[in-house]
């Protein structure tokens, strides 16, 4: 099989397209045959950790996975002893955990018990490589205890985790404003925004409204801009470290002293996800926003791409 290959740490150029032996499926494990992956920003955070130390000792010392890949959308092809949920020829679409990966292939294995569900009727493979985006955008919201009516500020709502955070708090109930640049306006509103600020034309921080929660989904802003846009014990949630590293600071704090309003989310196991997101999308509340389409041969020129940090939504791998 094809597999995009990242023998060491470094730039996209050290990423190769190899030819490996299929993958054989084990007990409980569905051999999926991949039509469609993505790449993201967790994709170059581990072929480039970023800080490196950190990263690499989160990621491995010497090397990243051999193959990356978190995203997929394919067909069952074959599957393992005591696999009941799945049988060959079934459309089914998820996301790897940290320690599989390999979605940038065109085999992966993937475990029954893991993040893996089949398609909605008629989905075309591309729209389905959603998942990892949703997925800490649904970590961070979770952090904020929204319930319905309650008004939440998506700082970045452009990106993969933007698009989905402002979806899933919009499908939760929440009045949700929405911060992009100008380009971006009508795509927040078409995704569900009340609301949507353009800083490129208004200061965002100060638009004399407060909120029940807010999300920098771009790691870009900070808590001491923001403040003012906090109702009382209202949570700053931060997907990076934010600019110098104040929101993992801050986050520090919070850990050790039980005080503070700032937190950057550990993605933690979350039975059923796929399965909700797909209940999601088939009730016309959720959906994919593509930016770009790279075949696999190409899949360097998508890392850097997305490297740039100007991705709208996803950036999808056409492996089929």
């Amino acid at each position: 099989m094809r597999a995009a290959v990242s023998p060491r740490y470094g730039t996209p150029d050290v990423i190769e397209i190899r030819d490996l032996p299929k993958p054989v499926p084990k007990a409980r494990e569905a051999l999926v045959a991949v039509h469609a992956a993505a790449v993201g920003r967790t994709d170059c955070g581990m072929l480039r950790p970023h800080p490196p130390v950190l990263g690499r000792l989160m990621v491995g010392l010497l090397r990243p996975p051999q193959i990356l890949g978190m995203d997929f959308a394919g067909v069952v092809e074959a599957v393992g002893d005591g696999v009941t949920k799945f049988k060959p020829g079934d459309r089914v679409f998820g996301m790897l955990r940290l320690r599989e990966l390999g979605a940038h292939a065109d085999y992966v294995c993937v475990a029954e018990d893991g993040y893996i569900a089949t398609m909605p009727e008629g989905l075309p493979f591309e729209q389905a490589v959603v998942c990892e985006g949703a997925f800490y955008a649904q970590a961070c919201l979770a952090k904020l205890n929204l319930k319905p009516g309650d008004r939440v500020l998506v700082y970045g709502a452009s990106g993969a985790i933007g698009t989905a955070a402002v979806q899933l708090a919009k499908s939760a109930g929440a009045r949700v404003t929405a911060v992009v640049d100008t380009r971006h306006v009508a795509l927040a509103r078409s995704l569900g925004a009340e609301r949507v600020v353009d800083y490129t034309k208004e200061d965002f921080a100060r638009i004399g409204e407060t909120f029940d929660g807010l999300l920098d989904a771009v790691g870009k802003t900070t808590y001491l801009r923001c403040r003012r846009l906090l109702k009382p014990g209202a949570m700053f949630v931060g997907t990076d470290l934010g600019p110098y590293g104040q929101t993992l600071l801050l986050t520090i704090w919070k850990a050790a002293t039980g005080r503070g309003r700032v937190t950057v989310p550990i993605p933690r196991n979350v039975p059923g996800f796929v399965d909700m997101l797909k209940a999601r999308m088939e009730a016309g509340k959720f959906r994919a926003v593509i930016d770009r389409r790279y075949p696999l041969e190409s899949i360097a020129n998508a890392y850097r791409y997305v490297e740039t940090g100007q991705k709208t939504g996803i950036v999808v791998i056409n492996v089929r």
